[in-house]
């Protein structure tokens, strides 16, 4: 008996949470309070235009934190790359006439369960007051901890503390 699948009428049913964290080139602190909501805003637009639905953009005045429901039609590294490019030229024009902002090299990208949504959103949602007890160095090799990441220094971002 043969079995016959047609890729073309085939249906794909995925269920992936995506915690995506990137950083300020140089981690300076050009996302500032009374831009970020804008900003913010903006790294939404750019998430749901990928097809992707984010759940919350937040973050620091040096770094960004995104929980996303991720739907495998494009690669994390190219939707991370197109966050990056297309908030960097919208702060620059915004904020920086004549300054070209830039993100970090990189990114962590860590996966959720749904039953941990609620932690990970409130966790990301709470970044000033996490970050008065933990630098953002302390926070993301925590997380390589947690996950048992096994890394080269060389390859993470430039600590600025």
């Amino acid at each position: 008996m043969k079995i016959f699948f047609n890729l073309q009428h085939a249906k794909y049913i995925t269920q992936l949470f995506v915690h995506i964290i990137f950083a300020v080139k140089g981690r300076s602190n050009f996302l500032s309070e009374d831009r970020q909501e804008e900003i913010f805003k903006y790294v939404s637009g750019i998430i749901t235009n990928k097809n992707q639905k984010p759940l919350i953009v937040n973050g620091t005045e040096n770094h960004v934190h995104i929980l996303l429901s991720f739907s495998p039609v494009v690669s994390i590294s190219d939707l991370v790359r197109d966050i990056k490019n297309n908030s960097s030229g919208f702060i620059s024009n915004k904020y920086f006439k004549g300054y070209r902002f830039e993100w970090q090299e990189g990114y962590g990208a860590f996966t959720y369960s749904k039953s941990q949504l609620d932690t990970v959103y409130n966790y990301s949602k709470n970044q000033k007051e996490h970050h008065k007890k933990k630098s953002f160095k302390e926070e993301y090799m925590d997380f390589l901890k947690k996950f048992e990441i096994t890394y080269n220094e060389k390859y993470l971002f430039d600590w600025y503390e």
